[in-house]
């Protein structure tokens, strides 16, 4: 194996200096602190440092000491404390591992196969080993100055990536990462610009002193939060959804809706993506009064895929416009399962007043409120009016 090795050592100070100006060459943030000589200097340092111990623990298939692991945190946390971002830290892994396996090929010979493999091997679980203990200190380094609103962020957003260390900053914010999950979005209904990131977590931070979860507010109309829950028992986790809903609604003075969707360790991205489609279609409210479910809002998910029938369903719409108070009339006809008596309760009027405005919807659409086909169409067009 000699002959790979010893090309790889004589190389790793023009290979340290190639890396350092790759991920200033790629990486932006990278850029910004290269452009400090003291910092530029530390990078190509730490950079001659990591290869040369590569090459020779890779040489004698010995893992990374306890003390290359404590310098390879110190200089992520260092990272962290300067403000590097969970995307650029992630990228600069992504280059380290790339180099140096374009390192190992270019070093390797016509007769370094055996040796190859053997590195290649050896770079599986040291490489892990060693991005491990630098991201870790990197969470430190962020943990140290990031609110907590912003590391609660940070959790949330890694835990839909799929991120392994995600599981480290929850230990340190005493937040069990959960096996099961209800994922819930709340948008928050409005055209204009909305709260920018630092008012966002200043909500968050208020929101998180009732609901202590993983949770984020990555879009000015967009609250995503992981609720723990057990597979079999979903409901409370829904209905801590709604109170979340509820609270956004009542701190942002704006109507609200929400949509959830279970979800498993691994795969919260998927469930917060079809919980996000779900609280598109969903009603917004003043006060939310449900969180909705794919169950809730398939036959408006359909809609809303197919161009067609959401124009046919917009002529609906436009025919129910004609009133008078016909789309509310008829939300609160279906939200009360069609109970005359408890509709007519709840919309203040008298029970022949309701009659007198299903017939209306009667005659404008063709449809009977009370029956199937009605229940279908109606339903459907009114959770799109009110979805906004």
């Amino acid at each position: 194996m000699g002959g790979l090795f010893s090309l790889w050592r004589q190389r790793v100070a023009d290979n340290a200096r190639r890396a350092v100006d790759a991920y200033q060459e790629e990486l932006l943030e990278y850029r910004n602190l290269a452009a400090m000589p003291r910092v530029r200097s530390e990078m190509l340092d730490f950079a001659v440092f990591l290869r040369q111990r590569t090459v020779d623990l890779a040489a004698d298939s010995a893992p990374f000491h306890v003390q290359d692991l404590d310098l390879m945190a110190a200089m992520g946390r260092q990272r962290g404390e300067k403000g590097l971002t969970l995307t650029a830290q992630r990228q600069v892994l992504l280059v380290h591992t790339r180099l140096t396996l374009r390192e190992v090929y270019e070093a390797a010979g016509p007769n370094d196969i055996a040796a190859t493999m053997h590195t290649l091997a050896w770079l599986a679980p040291a490489g892990l080993a060693a991005q491990g203990a630098y991201t870790r200190g990197w969470i430190e380094g962020q943990r140290r100055t990031l609110a907590t609103a912003a590391q609660v962020r940070l959790l949330t957003v890694m835990l839909l990536a799929g991120d392994d260390s995600a599981t480290d900053l929850a230990r340190s914010l005493h937040m069990p990462v959960p096996d099961h999950v209800v994922a819930t979005v709340v948008r928050v209904a409005g055209g204009s610009p909305g709260p920018d990131q630092a008012a966002r977590d200043e909500f968050a931070g208020a929101l998180l002193k009732t609901h202590w979860m993983p949770l984020s507010w990555p879009e000015p109309h967009e609250v995503v939060a992981l609720i723990p829950s057990s597979p079999g028992g979903r409901q409370p986790a829904v209905e801590r959804g709604l109170a979340l809903a509820r609270d956004v609604a009542s701190m942002t003075g704006r109507p609200c809706a929400a949509g959830t969707a279970p979800g498993r360790v691994r795969a919260f991205g998927d469930a917060v993506a079809l919980a996000r489609q779900v609280s598109e279609v969903a009603p917004v409210r003043a006060v939310p009064r449900h969180a909705y479910t794919v169950t809730d809002v398939f036959a408006e998910l359909g809609a809303a895929r197919l161009a067609e029938v959401g124009q046919w369903l917009q002529v609906v719409a436009a025919q129910l416009d004609a009133g008078p108070d016909l789309v509310a009339t008829l939300d609160a006809y279906y939200q009360h399962d069609m109970n005359r008596l408890d509709t007519a309760a709840a919309l203040c009027i008298h029970p022949r007043t309701l009659d007198y405005r299903l017939t209306r919807v009667r005659d404008l659409t063709g449809l009977e409120a009370g029956s199937t086909r009605g229940v279908r169409v109606l339903s459907t067009a009114v959770a799109r009016i009110l979805a906004g």
